[in-house]
């Protein structure tokens, strides 16, 4: 008897993107599963942050060529607004939090269109921080609380993969690892995540696989731990 196919829950296939005529994104592919992270990882240029936001289907970079399906959906012909309807949620490293509004406001809009997630006070129970400074201007508030808002915000709607970029980035320790904890409460819910952060062995720690890229293209890709483990593969891609 034949063995049926699982595809995977989240697969990319040789893509290719460009800023203008500089080719960024040269030919990628991996996958992840679902309720995983992923450690999408490499020195500054390397492409990370590129191979991320080609993800989420923005404007720059365009994608040139490659597919990506999301539990068997295409989402390589969708438009950033299509990809965010059918799960897809970047929390970029600006964290493009909204001046001039709360932070109950700021989350109250990422739910104008549906399909919505979680409910504010579901939000605020994992977020308690956000909950005492519900009524706060958002963009008042410390970096480690506006990256909370971020992942919060992204939580706010339907998601099935949760996309970072440099989520550690400029906060101390302890909030480092109140972040952490917060993905480690994502990851057992289900929901699959691919990080991007300069922080390597922070990364690695928390996640399940590691894709390290180079100029571009992947340079590595297997366990976390096998990262965590090569020393001489640090030294080489992640220089450290």
């Amino acid at each position: 008897m034949n063995t049926p196919v699982v595809e995977p829950f989240f697969s990319v296939r040789d893509i290719h993107a460009y800023y203008g005529e500089s080719y960024i994104v040269q030919g990628i592919s991996f996958d992840v599963k679902e309720g995983e992270i992923l450690a999408l990882l490499g020195r500054n240029g390397a492409g990370k942050t590129s191979t991320l936001r080609t993800l989420a289907r923005v404007d720059n970079p365009a994608l040139k060529s490659g597919t990506f399906y999301l539990q068997g959906e295409p989402i390589h012909p969708m438009k950033a607004y299509q990809a965010s309807r059918a799960g897809i949620q970047l929390v970029p490293e600006d964290r493009r939090i909204i001046g001039g509004l709360t932070v109950e406001e700021n989350l109250t809009l990422s739910q104008v269109a549906e399909p919505i997630g979680w409910e504010l006070e579901r939000i605020y129970e994992h977020f308690p921080r956000l909950a005492e400074r519900r009524k706060q201007e958002a963009t008042t508030m410390s970096g480690g609380e506006q990256q909370m808002l971020a992942v919060a915000r992204a939580l706010a709607r339907d998601i099935k993969l949760l996309l970072l970029d440099e989520p550690y980035e400029g906060l101390a320790p302890v909030i480092v690892h109140e972040i952490e904890k917060i993905l480690l409460e994502v990851k057992a819910m289900g929901i699959t995540t691919i990080i991007v952060e300069q922080n390597a062995v922070a990364a690695l720690k928390l996640a399940d696989t590691a894709l390290i890229v180079d100029m571009g293209q992947v340079a590595f890709q297997g366990s976390a731990q096998e990262v965590l483990d090569n020393e001489e593969l640090r030294h080489e891609y992640l220089a450290i």
